[in-house]
């Protein structure tokens, strides 16, 4: 488990295929190691990734098929800048919101520009993630936690400021950058327990009006 408040920006210093999926290494640059173990998660741009080496500069991990496919991972190249932080323990302040760590899907930036001495940026979701998307809700952007603006189908807005674009990736966004999108965890319960018995069957695909009214939400 994670909070979306970003402790360091690493960078990728080797991505090796392996057997069908990869493994990834980080440097981790300013972000400390010493409470680190084998079998830790480390949250790298939103994605919850299990250390499974430490060469001393960052760790290694394995990303499976499946990560590669949600993903933007696989995607980046050696050099790229990666979110990072470390999981929560029981020491650890709630800054930000609950974070999984598990990518829901990949969203891409549809524009920024200043506003006073914050950046206001566009992003559009992937549609079938619109629902969970609310304004004045959490969302996480590459591992980051924010709070959505505003809200137009399955586009969101985020205002981002000077300390959020000095340490995370968020400098380096442009039009068309794809980004790791992971909605409010607790929407997704929700709807599940809403739904209530009719989970259990596969070709269930989501809440309908006439649930909501059931359960007194119209």
């Amino acid at each position: 488990m994670f909070t979306g408040i970003i402790q360091a920006v690493g960078e990728i210093a080797a991505m090796e295929p392996s057997g069908g999926d990869l493994r990834l290494r980080v440097h981790t640059g300013k972000l400390p190691l010493d409470d680190v173990a084998l079998g830790d998660s480390i949250a790298t741009n939103g994605v919850c990734l299990t250390v499974t080496g430490l060469p001393g500069d960052g760790y290694w991990a394995d990303v499976s098929v499946e990560t590669l496919d949600f993903t933007t991972l696989g995607s980046l190249t050696p050099g790229a800048s990666v979110n990072l932080e470390k999981a929560l323990t029981p020491e650890s302040r709630l800054g930000g919101h609950i974070v999984s760590g598990h990518v829901d899907g990949v969203g891409e930036v549809v524009s920024y520009g200043e506003d006073a001495r914050s950046w206001r940026f566009v992003f559009r979701a992937p549609d079938n993630l619109a629902k969970y998307i609310a304004h004045k809700g959490s969302i996480c952007v590459d591992g980051t936690s924010l709070t959505v603006n505003a809200v137009s189908g399955a586009e969101f807005e985020l205002n981002i400021i000077p300390q959020t674009m000095a340490e995370t990736v968020f400098g380096g966004y442009r039009p068309g950058s794809k980004v790791n999108l992971e909605v409010d965890v607790i929407a997704r319960y929700l709807e599940r327990l809403v739904l209530g018995d009719a989970a259990a069957d596969p070709k269930a695909s989501g809440l309908s009006m006439a649930q909501l009214a059931d359960n007194g939400y119209l």
